[in-house]
């Protein structure tokens, strides 16, 4: 299994799948992040290793996925890494647009493009793709990355689409909050010294009443990437607290 990003969501999903079993990946840009998870994921007796890799550099991933492809069949694939921009079209600049763009959407492709024949030889596999309910609701402030995730989602389609008789799998998880230290540092970079009542603010936006735990994600991810989900795929998950239907 390899997963783009170790942090927040990245981290519980990839644990979940060491728990399963699996031997864990990682592509990550943050050494500390990649090195706390293997560590967690070694010490419950699981298998996992990380690679420094910017998932935006098609270069850098290809030459990553030839090195694990070389060594041991891909089977699944989960995309994670991705930042986030507070802005509306008129506050977002080119180089906002372009940052966003490059991790975001570019990252995603990267990784898929690397994988895609790798999981054709073993004649399989699985790729989830971490999107945002923003792909498909309208966020205040959230231009740039309601475009990234929306492009997620819509390449989700597509590769399902045009994978399926390869016995390739493609689904896509939108989360509403989740409660991670990612969210943590950006309420505290755009939003300081009111970082309690933002972190309230966005608790009480789930209908539910709370952020979402990492680790009810990975419990999904691990669910869609699994022979129970084998009838699974082109399709999106939101995971939300009832953001997107209970606020009538």
């Amino acid at each position: 299994m390899i997963t783009g990003g170790a942090s927040g969501i990245g981290r519980a999903i990839a644990i979940s799948f060491a728990q399963a079993g699996a031997s864990v990946h990682i592509l990550e840009v943050d050494r500390p992040s990649a090195e706390e998870t293997v560590s967690n994921i070694r010490s419950q007796g699981g298998s996992a290793e990380w690679h420094l890799c910017d998932v935006s550099n098609q270069s850098q991933v290809k030459e990553v996925f030839c090195k694990i492809g070389g060594r041991q069949p891909v089977h699944i694939l989960v995309n994670n890494a991705g930042i986030a921009h507070v802005g509306k079209l008129e506050t977002t600049s080119d180089e906002d647009f372009e940052r966003i763009f490059r991790i975001n959407v570019k990252g995603v492709y990267n990784c898929m493009y690397a994988a895609i024949d790798f999981m054709k030889a073993a004649g399989g596999g699985v790729i989830l793709n971490l999107a945002s309910i923003a792909a498909i609701a309208g966020l205040a402030d959230r231009f740039a990355y309601s475009m990234s995730k929306g492009a997620v989602l819509t390449m989700t389609y597509s590769v399902a689409r045009d994978y399926v008789a390869h016995n390739i799998r493609c689904n896509c998880i939108s989360p509403a909050r989740v409660h991670t230290p990612f969210v943590d540092g950006f309420v505290h970079k755009n939003y300081p010294g009111r970082e309690q009542d933002m972190l309230q603010k966005l608790a009480e936006s789930q209908p539910i009443g709370r952020m979402a735990q990492p680790e009810e994600v990975a419990s999904l991810a691990l669910f869609l990437c699994s022979d129970a989900a084998s009838f699974i795929t082109g399709t999106n998950y939101p995971i939300d607290g009832g953001f997107l239907n209970l606020h009538g």
